[in-house]
């Protein structure tokens, strides 16, 4: 038999499903409730404090309880099937223990987390961070290290500053990640494609590209690539630095991923870099907490102090709080600890994903089958656009991404979807792909019926 308190709570829970309780609501008194559940008042209270520790409602000293929000029923929530979200797994981002370091950090630097702090960061978070890279087989020093607001204004910045190479052409993967084409076409920057597929790009295609086209870098994400869930061998990687290296360009590396790779002979293209061609952007958004809004690059040395002042002007100095809190994390092994749990959820929800398709996805259709990382891509048969799918699903609760926007116009394809395993639960993966295939068939099937153009049928 449940405790009086719980069932106080099941009934205030059932009040704010209904609707009757709506936000701001103030709630009855301790005393009536005791009154009307023929219960102690302490049994009220208790009631009343777990509801405010999962963040229902709230209490006014000397006013009494009120409801924090619209109350989102866990049914309904367990009806969305979520493979378009791009974020971390919430259920596994260590909230109670990053807290820990955000008072130790603010305990340990007190005042230092509230002034203007070291433009390029934190001394002692490029410390831990240097000694983190060494496990992706990136051996730099802490001087070469730059702490940003998040990958993304890293990427801005690039595209923005000149190069030591004086060349104004930027290149890039097609398709490639959406916030990239954002940031070149915001910035009117010339851009070339080369297309990628899960075989990799033509190296004759690249080097033609090189040679004739006044590349200032290459843009490159070479694990777990966004949206295919691509990997380039090693060897790959080291033809593409040797090109660059040849024909004078740098390589911009977003290794955003890097971390869930399983496998352990797999390296970056900076390890191949003697030179100081490879710039290596490191984010923790998409395995840890996005909301921190911290990455690093590594840069050439003699690129430091010009990408500073571009800093400088866009932010003057990233978080010092979120700095010192990661530093801490990453020095007491507790970054280490949650990588291990975080690289199993993904490379299980992966597997997961990768069957539900084999098994029943239409034979006219073909997808991706990357290893970890967040994204799988389908490519659906010729008279069925991603625009299509991605309405009908939307209309049953289940979110794709179209990945036409991931494409430079000259390239584009109206019939890629992306797929992200990050925050969907692994237990609705099939369910979902389920729905999917029967819309592809549907639309297919369709197809001599309707007019081409008449989306709005859907």
């Amino acid at each position: 038999m449940s405790p009086k308190y719980i069932k106080i709570m099941e009934e205030i829970k059932l009040r704010l499903a209904d609707g009757s309780l709506i936000a701001g609501s103030k709630l009855p008194s301790v005393r009536q409730l005791s009154e009307y559940f023929s219960c102690s008042k302490n049994t009220v209270i208790q009631a009343y404090s777990e509801l405010e520790k999962e963040h229902l409602i709230y209490s006014v000293p000397k006013s009494g309880y009120y409801v924090v929000n619209e109350f989102q029923n866990a049914k309904n929530e367990n009806e969305v099937i979520d493979f378009l979200s791009a974020g971390p797994d919430k259920s596994i981002m260590p909230y109670v223990e990053f807290q820990h370091c955000m008072n130790q950090a603010i305990e340990q630097y007190k005042e230092e987390l509230f002034t203007y702090s070291d433009q390029q960061g934190l001394y002692s978070l490029r410390v831990q961070v240097v000694k983190y890279l060494q496990n992706l087989q990136v051996f730099t020093q802490p001087e070469r290290v730059v702490v940003v607001s998040g990958s993304q204004q890293a990427l801005n910045l690039l595209v923005s500053m000149p190069f030591p190479n004086g060349k104004d052409n930027i290149l890039i993967e097609q398709p490639t990640y959406f916030g990239f084409i954002e940031s070149i076409n915001l910035q009117q920057a010339n851009t070339f494609g080369i297309e990628l597929s899960m075989e990799g790009i033509d190296l004759d295609r690249l080097e033609y590209i090189f040679r004739n086209n006044d590349i200032k870098f290459f843009y490159i994400i070479p694990r777990f690539h966004n949206p295919l869930g691509h990997c380039y061998s090693n060897n790959e990687k080291k033809k593409i630095v040797e090109l660059a290296e040849k024909y004078d360009v740098y390589i911009v590396e977003d290794d955003f991923l890097g971390d869930l790779d399983p496998n352990a002979k797999s390296d970056p293209l900076f390890s191949f870099d003697p030179s100081g061609r490879v710039i290596y952007i490191k984010s923790f958004s998409k395995i840890f907490l996005p909301g921190l809004r911290i990455a690093t690059v590594v840069l050439p040395t003699l690129m430091i102090n010009n990408f500073l002042r571009y800093k400088f002007s866009s932010d003057f100095n990233s978080s010092a709080l979120s700095q010192g809190a990661l530093e801490i994390y990453l020095k007491s092994g507790m970054f280490t600890s949650h990588l291990k749990k975080v690289k199993e959820v993904y490379r299980t929800k992966m597997q997961t994903l990768k069957e539900a398709c084999d098994l029943l996805l239409p034979a006219n259709t073909h997808f991706s089958k990357p290893t970890s990382g967040f994204y799988l891509s389908i490519s659906l048969p010729e008279h069925v656009t991603a625009k299509q799918v991605v309405h009908m699903l939307n209309e049953q609760h289940i979110y794709v991404d179209d990945a036409s926007r991931m494409f430079l116009p000259e390239y584009k394809k109206e019939n890629l979807l992306r797929l992200s395993i990050s925050q969907v639960d692994e237990s609705q993966i099939k369910r979902g792909v389920e729905q999917l295939a029967h819309c592809i068939a549907l639309i297919d099937s369709r197809k001599n019926h309707i007019a081409p153009n008449n989306f709005l049928l859907f």
